[in-house]
């Protein structure tokens, strides 16, 4: 048996691991340390940006999915937040992996994401219109267009991030 193709295989393994781990503390962080901002009818999540990352390689659905369910335990809705945001969060993350897959063009990558990110705040304005009477139709473009705006930030600070440091890797 080759001994260094085990040890190569088991570096992929931590270093993906750790990548993982790194994106899923790096969304947990900012969502918390601008909490104020963070939760509510009113919000912008910068946090989201992470969200871009999925686009790049497949490892982030994960990351970005734990850094949601870790940093919903914080919500005030946390009860809904935590399973609905996950869930969401992983679905959407890949829908957006599969309808941009033949895309060629990052920015449209990156729009096409924001849009379905935004259209997907559903899930937020049902659990605030569940647990404090909020009105789904206004919480919903609130909610909506926070993210629009977290995303739109979020994509240009990922993309040009990326000109930098190969994402893919």
């Amino acid at each position: 048996m080759n001994t260094s193709i085990a040890k190569d295989s088991s570096r992929v393994s931590v270093s993906e691991l750790t990548k993982t781990a790194l994106v899923a503390a790096l969304y947990v962080a900012v969502t918390v340390a601008l909490s104020v901002i963070s939760f509510g009818a009113v919000q912008l999540r910068l946090s989201e940006m992470f969200n871009y990352l999925a686009l790049y390689n497949r490892r982030y659905v994960v990351a970005v999915t734990l850094g949601v369910i870790l940093a919903n335990f914080m919500s005030p809705t946390w009860i809904l937040d935590v399973p609905i945001g996950g869930i969401a969060t992983f679905l959407v993350l890949l829908l957006c992996r599969r309808i941009t897959k033949h895309m060629t063009n990052d920015i449209a990558k990156m729009v096409v994401t924001a849009l379905i990110f935004a259209v997907s705040m559903f899930t937020v304005a049902g659990q605030l219109t569940i647990l404090y009477d909020l009105p789904f139709w206004a919480t919903w473009f609130t909610v909506g267009v926070g993210e629009l705006l977290s995303m739109t930030v979020g994509g240009l600070t990922i993309y040009l991030l990326n000109k930098k440091i190969d994402l893919s890797k």
